[in-house]
């Protein structure tokens, strides 16, 4: 499915692609609304209208990712509530194998994630991850996601790559789009980014449940 003799850097989500979506969807569709509801004293049903309105207004933009952002709007600390649930991080299904293999390969490996510092960090913590990868970057460095051509522009700036030797592996198809408009050749959909919920089919993208099926 990838000819790897092609491809000389790997980018690499982290949410939904190396480490299981199904801990940031329990945190802000479960754990946070339940929080904000004891802290504020409301119901949890206003909670949940509350915050998923919140959601949606912000969603695809940096403040949607920015835990400094959330914790104002909430009035509650938001690391110290992901670390509540710290327990749920998990690496997904081949993950480590995947790094292992493409690091004997020689292929520069690149994580590339919208996560805020504060909860990238936590979840290297817990998962270490990062051993395998040469290089972690939040786009929170570059002040714009990964929705935004900016992002693209300043990540080649910081970290010269050809476009036409790079794999893109991401669970979310905007995101990829925007990948593909700024011209990396070889975009791959992760379809089942959360255990928990079921798989969805990109049209437009190579798509795979786990690692194993693109193995080198």
């Amino acid at each position: 499915m990838i000819d790897w003799q092609t491809i000389d850097t790997v980018l690499l989500d982290m949410d939904g692609t190396l480490l299981d979506l199904h801990f940031d969807h329990y945190f802000w569709f479960h754990h946070l609304p339940e929080r904000y509801a004891q802290a504020h004293g409301i119901s949890a049903e206003e909670a949940q209208e509350y915050l998923v309105a919140k959601i949606r207004e912000y969603e695809g933009t940096l403040q949607w990712y920015c835990l400094d952002h959330w914790s104002q709007l909430t009035q509650m600390d938001m690391a110290q509530l992901k670390g509540e649930i710290r327990h749920k991080i998990k690496v997904r299904p081949f993950a480590e194998q995947f790094l292992i293999r493409l690091k004997d390969m020689g292929k520069k490996l690149v994580l590339i994630t919208n996560s805020h510092p504060i909860g990238l960090e936590i979840k290297l913590d817990v998962t270490n991850i990062d051993k395998w990868l040469d290089i972690v970057i939040s786009s929170h460095e570059f002040q714009t996601p990964k929705e935004e051509q900016a992002f693209w522009h300043q990540l080649i700036e910081k970290e010269s790559f050809d476009r036409s030797r790079t794999i893109f592996i991401d669970d979310t198809p905007r995101i990829l789009r925007s990948a593909q408009t700024f011209g990396i050749e070889h975009l791959v959909c992760i379809t089942s980014p959360d255990s928990m919920r079921p798989s969805h089919l990109p049209e437009e993208f190579l798509g795979i449940e786990h690692f194993e099926q693109i193995m080198p």
